[in-house]
């Protein structure tokens, strides 16, 4: 065997091991970033929808999915939505926990945002947006307060706070919280999203 043709079969070979040993650790990594996500939803399930106890997924589309959280004796508590909207820089995605019957948001978490820091990144801050969200009334179409309100007790029942100086991101958030309340109304009509349960307090 010629020597260029003892190099050609060793490169092979350490190419083969090579890509082989990257593809063993994409696979391993892949689900292993999948379980921590899944992890991640699910306590961020169980932050919104308080006194959840276990979780089922209900429904799922694309930038949709929602799951219902039920108490120690398998009774439906409340629903947990998890949306999908365009920010201002891109995609805002977040858990928001309602009760059973759709009329009162429990609070909303922020799962994944690329928003400007120090602007638009605020909704992951409790103190200027977040706290803004609990409690509220859902049962007609959400609205922004412009300008911002300094507490929560300014605001109306159905009124969220906006965040100063980045108003797209708070409507961005807004419009995908209407949307998706509204399509899990029709979804809950059509018999595929159950509602049978007792709302928690």
């Amino acid at each position: 065997m010629s020597l260029s043709t003892r190099m050609v079969a060793v490169l092979t070979s350490v190419g083969l091991l090579s890509g082989g040993f990257l593809a063993g650790v994409g696979l391993l990594t892949k689900e292993r970033i999948a379980l921590n996500k899944q992890q991640e939803i699910e306590e961020k399930i169980s932050a919104v929808v308080p006194g959840t106890y276990s979780i089922e997924k209900f429904y799922e589309e694309k930038d949709l999915t929602v799951y219902g959280g039920k108490d120690k004796e398998g009774k439906l508590i409340g629903l947990a939505i998890h949306a999908s909207g365009m920010g201002f820089q891109d995609k805002i995605t977040f858990m928001m926990g309602t009760n059973t019957s759709l009329t009162k948001i429990f609070s909303l978490a922020i799962l994944e945002q690329t928003e400007t820091p120090g602007l638009g990144a605020k909704v992951d801050d409790k103190k200027s947006f977040l706290r803004f969200w609990e409690n509220k009334d859902c049962s007609s179409i959400l609205t922004l307060r412009k300008p911002a309100a300094s507490s929560p007790e300014e605001l109306g029942t159905s009124e969220i706070n906006t965040i100063t100086g980045a108003t797209i991101t708070s409507e961005a958030i807004l419009n995908t919280a209407n949307s998706s309340l509204e399509r899990v109304r029709q979804l809950i009509k059509e018999g595929k999203v159950s509602s049978e349960g007792q709302d928690a307090n």
